[in-house]
């Protein structure tokens, strides 16, 4: 039968839609029988009477057997013409064999390729930048792929603890005429012939919504034209943030150890086998319990200053001071109450003392950086108005005036935080760098594919 003929194309098509096909993950109850299953060539090898093919599928892995005396003459040119990632449909008997790669295999009995295609491009050994030129196929990798599972659970699980806390989900734009964190960092759209901008940040907009549905989160993406080239930091990423109303700094600072304790033990609970294949230890991530280890942003410059890093007063941690601050912690590390000036204009001032602001970060341990920023925001008009010409702002620059808005109508004390999503995975995996937490990464070097 003509692989490339519409004869053998019907026949693809009727097995497609017409058998029942099983995933990798259900072959333990199906030793014995035979069944259909569907995929990717992930490896091949032959010898003169053997081909050994590797099925790859969502759930995983299986070696499928293809013994020459004991399929036809079709099948058995077939699988001899396939290549890595190659897509195709194989009936076989399950077989329980410990020296299988998955303790099972398939015993071949019909093989039909849906797409030979060319010979992959991706080897062993290649080059970091060249898996970044191709990452449209290195997204198909086995790590990747278990990692952006892990992604797509820890969103399920952020989104219960939120829909528990009786949250509502709102959707920003993402094309702004304002800079959240104050303009120096931000990518500029030519928008009908206006300069706007790609939000940094929904959280303006959010504040927006505590008015009416009191507790809200926004997830979207954020953009940052840091030029920045570290393991941590990414041109686009993706940004949860919860903003309430009556809730002040400490509620703040616990609600982000709830959320941060909530994910860890739904994945530790739910998703132990998949940390391990990515190298995480369920049992370390057992141990993550709020609340955290809370200092003050003085006692941090005495904390770097002892060990050596002669951190001044009004810097901001960058990476070294963030590794050397988590060194000792198994745990995240808040810091509170930062310089008035280091920080953004919507911060509330604190009350003990006006040279700090009621805010917070959260650093995730083992280096790998902050996680969380946040603060209680100002809600008083007057104090808003003062705090925006304090660092430079108008007030009735119409890209700021309906947010000062928001306090002559009603206004309440409230707070919220931005947590970025791919450090949080990044920490979560312990990965070696934040590209892998995220599908297609933008830094200040690539933006294909």
């Amino acid at each position: 039968m003509d692989i490339f003929g519409k004869e053998y194309i019907d026949r693809v098509y009727r097995i497609i839609k017409g058998e029942r096909f099983i995933h990798t993950d259900s072959l333990a109850e199906n030793v014995g029988k035979d069944v259909w299953l569907r995929g990717w060539v992930y490896r091949i090898r032959s010898s003169s009477n053997y081909v050994f093919v590797i099925l790859r599928d969502v759930n995983g892995i299986v070696q499928c057997i293809v013994t020459k005396n004991e399929v036809d003459r079709d099948t058995w040119e077939r699988a001899n013409g396939l290549y890595i990632e190659s897509s195709f449909l194989v009936k076989g008997e399950v077989v329980k064999d410990e020296r299988a790669p998955t303790g099972y295999e398939i015993h071949v009995k019909e093989l039909y390729p849906v797409c030979v295609g060319e010979p992959f491009p991706i080897s062993k050994d290649l080059s970091t930048e060249f898996l970044l030129d191709v990452r449209h196929l290195w997204v198909r990798s086995r790590r990747l792929t278990d990692i952006f599972k892990v992604r797509h659970y820890t969103l399920i699980y952020l989104r219960e603890f939120f829909n528990k806390e009786g949250f509502f989900e709102i959707p920003p734009p993402i094309i702004t005429k304002n800079a959240c964190e104050g303009g120096s960092q931000v990518f500029q759209v030519d928008y009908f012939g206006e300069p706007a901008y790609l939000s940094e940040s929904g959280q303006l907009y959010a504040e927006a919504f505590i008015y009416s549905h009191e507790k809200v989160y926004l997830y979207a993406p954020s953009f940052r034209a840091e030029r920045s080239r570290t393991v941590r930091h990414l041109a686009e990423y993706w940004h949860l943030e919860p903003e309430a109303a009556w809730m002040f700094h400490d509620d703040n600072i616990r609600l982000q150890e709830r959320m941060i304790e909530h994910v860890i033990r739904r994945l530790v609970e739910n998703h132990g086998p998949l940390l391990e294949k990515l190298g995480r230890s369920p049992d370390s991530l057992k141990e993550i319990r709020a609340p955290f280890p809370r200092i003050t942003y003085d006692e941090m410059v005495d904390v770097l200053n002892k060990k050596g890093l002669r951190f001044k007063w009004g810097d901001d941690p960058g990476a070294d001071e963030e590794k050397a601050l988590t060194q000792d912690y198994d745990v995240p590390l808040v810091i509170e109450r930062y310089p008035r000036d280091t920080k953004a204009f919507y911060m509330k001032v604190d009350p003990d003392d006006e040279r700090y602001v009621l805010n917070d970060d959260v650093l995730a341990p083992q280096g790998h950086g902050e996680i969380i920023g946040g603060s209680e925001r100002i809600w008083d008009l007057e104090e808003l108005i003062d705090s925006m010409k304090r660092f430079g702002l108008d007030p009735e620059n119409p890209a700021y005036k309906w947010y000062v808005d928001l306090r002559r109508y009603g206004s309440v004390p409230h707070s919220g935080f931005g947590l970025g999503i791919e450090r949080f995975l990044k920490w979560i995996l312990n990965l070696d760098h934040i590209r892998d937490a995220i599908a297609f990464p933008r830094t200040i070097n690539r933006v294909y594919p």
